[in-house]
């Protein structure tokens, strides 16, 4: 699933050239992708677009309010929830030059004019299941999941105070950083990475951390998502996932060594998710099993 530094470097290079722009075209092939609709899709068209970002892991089209009033003259805002496997093909084209089919299924696709050119963004989503899904409100936080989501992970007011006060409970502390309403814009591949760097175990329980690991945890959380949106940014749609997956040290690289110790690096799956370790790094040689226990 795209995380905090792909969706924030998505938003900026899309920003930068669709900021200003006029939406021409909505195409929706399936009424299921568009989850809420505060105005009908077809009245986006013809709109500016006065900015895209980013809220937790959702992208933001900001749009402001309609040319000729077309069933509301109020700014829209097109949120994107990518889900678990989708992301977004982006070309530009002079003018009436013909883009082709995508091929294959899509989600939707969003044509712009902005300064002479023409852009067309394809919303894909290559999973067996199809989750991506479309919001069309008068505010971001009309939608439950941004409504619901915690500090910005790397917000500047979120610091080490507020960070500790949510290792009280017994929860996992891999699952404390992936719980969208406690940290927003983590998810699987980057609390990997954290924890690794961290040298706590993924299953570590959050109440029992000590203060120095806790603070420890917070420095790695924010240096690396920093040092990964430094890294991702600039980059175009299809060059992020694989830059992505390149910078991974331990996530998806089970049976790899670790880059650190040496170590295998392990896997712990469950039902429709899995999550990777490094035992020397993070659990004392240990080979966690599942529901969160140890091998001796």
């Amino acid at each position: 699933m795209p995380e905090l530094p792909e969706i924030t470097a998505l938003a900026g290079f899309l920003d930068e050239r669709l900021a200003g722009a006029t939406l021409t075209q909505i195409v929706l092939p399936s009424a299921f992708t568009l989850k809420v609709a505060d105005a009908p899709y077809e009245s986006l068209v013809g709109r500016t677009v006065d900015s895209v970002g980013r809220h937790g892991k959702f992208l933001a089209f900001n749009m402001g309010a309609a040319p000729q009033a077309a069933n509301t003259d109020e700014p829209l805002s097109l949120i994107v929830s990518f889900a678990k496997d989708g992301w977004l093909k982006f070309s530009d084209t002079e003018p009436g030059t013909e883009t082709g089919s995508t091929g294959g299924y899509f989600a939707a696709q969003l044509g712009f004019a902005n300064n002479g050119r023409d852009y067309d963004i394809t919303l894909t989503d290559d999973g067996a299941w199809k989750g991506l899904a479309l919001f069309i409100v008068r505010r971001p936080a009309e939608v439950p999941g941004i409504a619901e989501l915690g500090p910005d992970a790397l917000s500047p007011s979120f610091g080490l105070e507020e960070f500790g006060r949510l290792f009280t409970k017994r929860q996992q502390v891999k699952g404390l950083l992936r719980d969208q309403k406690l940290i927003a814009g983590i998810g699987n591949g980057y609390s990997d990475e954290i924890l690794h760097a961290a040298k706590l175990s993924p299953v570590a329980i959050a109440s029992k951390l000590e203060p120095d690991a806790v603070e420890r945890l917070f420095r790695t959380m924010k240096e690396l998502l920093q040092g990964a949106v430094t890294e991702l940014s600039g980059k175009g749609p299809s060059e992020v996932k694989p830059a992505k997956k390149a910078s991974m040290r331990v996530h998806g690289r089970t049976g790899e060594p670790c880059p650190v110790s040496g170590d295998t690096i392990r896997e712990l799956a469950f039902v429709g998710t899995s999550f990777q370790y490094c035992p020397t790094c993070q659990t004392n040689g240990e080979i966690l099993a599942r529901r969160g226990t140890v091998k001796g």
